[in-house]
Order: C-alpha cells, then structure tokens, then sequence
C-alpha cells in the first residue's frame, strides 16, 4: 500500500455550514437543506441548497471580492481554511513545491447570465473587463495561487460532477510522484442560476418536488425523480507523508489509492449496468492495496436520479458482494454541487474516518426492489471503519473513485 498522501487539512463551505466543523454536525442532524429559492421565482423548478451568510467582502476584502465570482470566492475561503487546518504559514513554506489543483464543473453562468444581457441590449462597451478573469474555471486555482503564494503547478480540471473528486486523484499523483511537496486540492461550483437550473430542468435531471422541498433529493428511494442543485467548495491539503511527518502535522486521514475511468456509452446517461463505475471501483482498490473486505464505509454518489442510483447500487454489489459496506449520500442534505460536489463528498469521508461516524441520509423511505444497500438513516451510525471509498460521476461517462484510509 502506497500510503503516502497524507490529509493534513481540510477546508469546507457548503449549505450545511462556513466551516469543516459545521458544516459536519449539520450534515450528521440527516435534514435535507433544500428550499424554495427566491432567485429563481417563476421557473418551473426553483428549490435548491445555497450557502448562507458568507459575506465575500468580509472574508476576502471588498476590492477582491469585487473582482471575483462566487464559486472562486468559496474557493479561495475554502483554501484559506485548509490551510489553516493544516497549520501552514504561506509565508514560511517553499512556494515553488506547492501545487494547486481544483476542480471546476463549468463556467460560471451567474456573470454570462448578466453580461450576455448587456451586450445583447447593444452596449458591448458597457460589459466588464473582469467578465472572462472572474468566471472562467482556470481562476479558481489561479486566484488561490496568488492569495496563498503557491508558485508550483495549478490548474484547474472539468470533469463535469466528478471535477473535485478528480483535482484531489491528479494532485494526490503529483504529491506521492515528487512533483510537489503540498498540494491545495478540491473543488468549487455556483450552480444554481437561473440559466443552469433551466438547463438542468430541460434535461429533466432535476427533482419537481417543489412543494416540498425538503423532501426532494431522495438518494436509492424507490420514488426519486431527480436531484436538487446546490453549492459550495471543499479544499484538502495533500502532503507526502514524509513531508507532513518532518513538519510535525497531525494526519486526518491517508488519500492512499484512485482511479478514473470512463463509460464511453452516451453524454449524459451512465451506463446502466455501472461498468465504469465497477471498473473505477475495483482499480483505486488495486492501487490502494486494499481488498474490498477491507472497506468499512462508501461516500455514495447517489445524485437522487433513477438511472444513476441504480447503475452505482448495481456495481458496489458486484465489487463488495450481496451486502456492501454502509452507504451515506450527501446530496440528500447538501444538493448537488455539481464540480464541487466530489471533493466535498471527500472531505466527509476524511471526517467519517476521523470520528468514526458515518452520516445519515435523508429522505430514504423505499429501497428499490431490485438491489438493497446497508444506508445509514435517521441518525449517524458509530462504526469501525479502517479505510472507505467516496465515489464521484458526471456526464460524458466519468467515474472517479478515492480511497482513504484512517489514520
């Protein structure tokens, strides 16, 4: 087992909380979050789970905050958590040997949304010169980089909703292959305007539950009819561990195997069977060294959409037998954070090992009768978990699965 990626920090704003530490105990109440959201009044779906009261100007300055969109503002406070967490001083560190790598699911449509109406009213000296710096997905790393003084590789990757899950395998390369001493690494997304929620909508990929919103996202129920969109930002500190032991840094947890595959079956639909998903799975437990007896918790996906709960109950029975290990579902309570949503799904795992707890999931009243999976409802379980999977999937067919280990 490589071992070698060690978690030293961990950054989190999401609707359940500004911090790692809220963001947990709300999370662990198992109460969904979603609500009718004033912003999209009128639309045919308009519930979603946003992040409250986070003051841009109060975290960031107002002049940066000014320049900066929203998804790059949770991830730059994201960061600065993390950071934190880790008890790192940018001042102090060896600048050129930090990375940075987060995950983007998109360009942000909250700036498109009002700049295209600009120019559309024949006023194209009137659109700002900040509308291609503050949205598109590169500044996320790039404003983190320049905040922090990281000064070794950053980018950001867009691997539609397995984008966090992917900037935390790709970084986790970089720090076991000597690439970089420390890497930032993560996930940001704002997706709940107006337009992604229509398009969204169109696709019928969304709940239409919006008389009760609460009720909405229903991970592996039998009466799920979509997701709920959501935000948010999750940054981990990945160090080698020979790194993070010379330094004196407690370890919460070990990023120790990964993997990423594709279906290669349609653009939007997985495949139903879940053969990427399977394939995923069964790679980052080969690369962790790890058996599937071995794994005492799974971070599911589980987006509350039909075809793709089936598909991912489906390959973690053919990867862990007829009784996988017990399942949480996030989105339940936070909604879908899209590129986010992986490294925030992450980070829980990283708790759920720390604490040795797994949340519950909301709304769960009827397994399908085709497959039943061990959830944990209702309440938090206390378990003894040594190592756990956190899967992520998007479109286009992208699996990304992390396995972690507890330290």
């Amino acid at each position: 087992m490589r071992c070698e990626a060690a978690v030293t920090g961990v950054g989190m704003i999401t609707p359940a909380g500004l911090t790692r530490e809220s963001t947990w105990a709300t999370v662990c109440q198992g109460q969904s979050l979603a609500r009718t959201d004033p912003d999209l009044a009128g639309l045919p779906v308009d519930i979603s789970c946003r992040v409250d009261g986070f003051d841009a100007d109060a975290v960031h300055g107002r002049r940066r905050a000014r320049r900066l969109d929203r998804f790059i503002h949770l991830a730059l406070a994201a960061a600065q958590q993390a950071v934190r967490d880790a008890k790192l001083d940018p001042a102090a560190w060896n600048a050129p040997r930090v990375a940075v790598v987060l995950g983007v699911g998109g360009n942000s449509l909250h700036t498109y949304f009002h700049e295209f109406d600009v120019l559309s009213q024949g006023h194209p000296e009137l659109v700002s010169p900040l509308a291609l710096p503050r949205s598109v997905p590169s500044m996320a790393a790039a404003e983190v980089a320049i905040a922090l003084d990281a000064r070794g590789p950053n980018f950001t990757v867009a691997s539609a909703c397995s984008s966090g899950a992917t900037a935390l395998a790709v970084a986790a390369d970089m720090v076991t292959s000597g690439a970089c001493d420390i890497a930032l690494a993560g996930g940001a997304e704002s997706g709940c305007s107006r337009m992604t929620v229509t398009s969204f909508q169109q696709m019928h990929a969304l709940s239409h539950r919006t008389d009760a919103p609460h009720l909405a996202s229903r991970p592996f129920d039998a009466d799920r009819d979509g997701f709920v969109l959501g935000e948010g930002a999750a940054v981990l500190v990945l160090e080698r561990r020979q790194h993070a032991l010379r330094r004196g840094a407690d370890q919460r947890a070990v990023l120790c195997g990964q993997a990423c595959t594709s279906d290669a079956y349609h653009p939007v639909a997985p495949h139903p069977e879940g053969v990427g998903v399977e394939s995923a799975l069964r790679t980052a437990l080969k690369d962790s060294g790890l058996q599937p007896r071995d794994i005492g918790h799974v971070n599911a996906h589980g987006t509350s959409t039909p075809f793709g709960d089936r598909a991912e109950a489906r390959a973690l029975h053919r990867v862990f037998g007829p009784v996988p290990p017990p399942v949480t579902a996030p989105k339940s309570i936070l909604g879908h954070a899209l590129g986010a949503a992986g490294a925030i799904e992450a980070a829980l795992t990283v708790l759920t090992l720390q604490h040795q707890l797994i949340p519950p999931t909301a709304n769960l009243e009827r397994q399908d009768g085709d497959w039943e999976l061990d959830i944990v409802t209702q309440a938090p379980r206390a378990a003894a978990i040594n190592a756990a999977v956190s899967n992520s999937f998007g479109f286009g067919g992208q699996n990304t699965v992390l396995a972690f280990v507890g330290e």
